[in-house]
């Protein structure tokens, strides 16, 4: 068992591995590289809800019905090899934006497969998996490091140089690696039938849930807070390479640090506090984060930007994993794993679809001959998000019998 452990974990850590190696220096590797505007940036980083909208027909229409796991895993990543290495070699925004699109279509499946082939081969997932899936923030985390204290192609003049596009070739390589490491995996077969409706698969069963008045809101809620954290994922690496802080990309890690520690500490505020109060923590985490991103500098006050990336986890962590476990509390045990589906296309699909568009025009109305107001775009998100908190706060009614069994939930985000 401690030998399977051991190669789920290998996986795990390819997998996150490869998406932090590339998409949290995307924005600056855009900007500076390719001169790309704010809108053309947030169209890149939109193919990840295309990609998460898309996610559901290749896995529930194909994976569970027709091939192994691992063996789709491993032909998706090296395709996925194929368009990092692409992606490496492009040298404009217009040869760049279909590629993206292609890649982020062909990865955002490979989350759930790594999960399916992990929960396939445990025979207590609930206490088995958190232990193979901290490899992937791991791999996360790793990654950053490489970048800024390994190779340091987020510096000033490795950008300036366009030395950020070997993040491409780097994630193209372990990409590779996992694409043949996919293939040495236990077997996973299909288990579906192939007569389960197309509905199911997409999480549609689940829409009854919005008649009730306050998931309804929740879910709305939901799907509002991805605004202010598509400013995170697209703003944060190229506001803090222009401010001039050093070695940016491996101080971001300081994110998934915490999403591992307030992972730890979540039961215990939802025991202590109750959802409604755990999600509203959440929703001011958001709001402060941008306030001191707003208001912090790179010299005198830089602990104020280091404060507001290691708010991640509470962000993260106390708003969209406590949306999980209240809407699989809600679900009931019919709907579980469509409640979950359309929780995800909504947010990752839906939701950050808008976020990313919004940014880009947010980030381009504050952008003045090259030169980007990052105060006035860090307080956007910031009253935005403020907004949705005071809104939930008067309109979401907490009821704690929701959510009876805390013990039970799983957790199952991203990065």
């Amino acid at each position: 068992m401690t030998v399977l452990r051991s190669r789920l974990g290998i996986m795990m850590f390819l997998q996150f591995f490869i998406w932090g190696g590339w998409f949290v220096t995307l924005g600056t590797f855009l900007a500076y590289n390719l001169e790309a505007t704010g809108g053309q940036i947030g169209m890149a980083f939109s193919t990840q809800s295309w990609g998460a909208i898309i996610a559901p027909f290749i896995v529930g229409l194909i994976a569970d019905r027709y091939f192994n796991a691992e063996r789709l895993l491993g032909l998706l990543h090296l395709a996925g090899a194929v368009l990092l290495f692409a992606l490496y070699s492009s040298d404009s925004f217009a040869n760049f934006y279909p590629l993206v699109l292609c890649y982020m279509i062909l990865y955002m499946p490979t989350l759930a497969l790594v999960n399916a082939v992990s929960f396939r081969q445990m025979a207590d997932p609930a206490s088995e998996f958190a232990r193979i899936r901290v490899w992937g923030t791991i791999g996360w985390i790793i990654a950053g490091l490489v970048i800024s204290f390994v190779f340091s192609w987020d510096s000033g003049a490795a950008i300036e140089a366009g030395l950020l596009q070997h993040t491409f070739l780097m994630s193209a390589i372990a990409s590779l690696a996992l694409g043949l490491y996919s293939f040495t995996l236990p077997a996973t077969p299909p288990r579906a039938e192939r007569g389960t409706r197309l509905k199911e698969v997409l999480g549609l069963d689940a829409l009854g849930l919005l008649k009730d008045r306050h998931y309804a809101i929740f879910f709305v809620a939901s799907v509002l807070i991805c605004i202010p954290l598509a400013f995170y994922y697209q703003n944060a690496n190229p506001f803090l390479a222009d401010i001039g802080m050093t070695n940016p990309t491996g101080k971001m890690t300081l994110g998934q640090l915490s999403e591992v520690l307030f992972m730890l500490l979540l039961p215990l505020f939802i025991k202590r506090f109750g959802i409604k109060r755990t999600l509203l923590i959440g929703m001011l985490a958001w709001s402060l984060r941008y306030l001191l991103f707003a208001f912090g500098e790179a010299d005198g006050i830089a602990f104020m930007l280091l404060v507001g990336i290691a708010l991640h986890g509470v962000c993260y962590d106390f708003f969209f994993v406590s949306g999980q476990i209240y809407t699989d509390a809600r679900a009931g045990e019919r709907f579980k794993s469509s409640a979950q589906g359309m929780i995800t296309l909504a947010t990752y699909g839906v939701g950050m679809l808008i976020g990313f568009q919004v940014a880009g025009w947010v980030t381009d109305y504050f952008a003045t001959a090259g030169v980007t107001d990052w105060q006035a775009v860090w307080l956007f998100p910031a009253l935005f998000a403020l907004g949705v908190l005071l809104l939930f706060a008067l309109l979401f009614r907490d009821r704690r019998s929701s959510l009876a069994d805390d013990s039970a939930m799983t957790v199952s985000g991203t990065d």
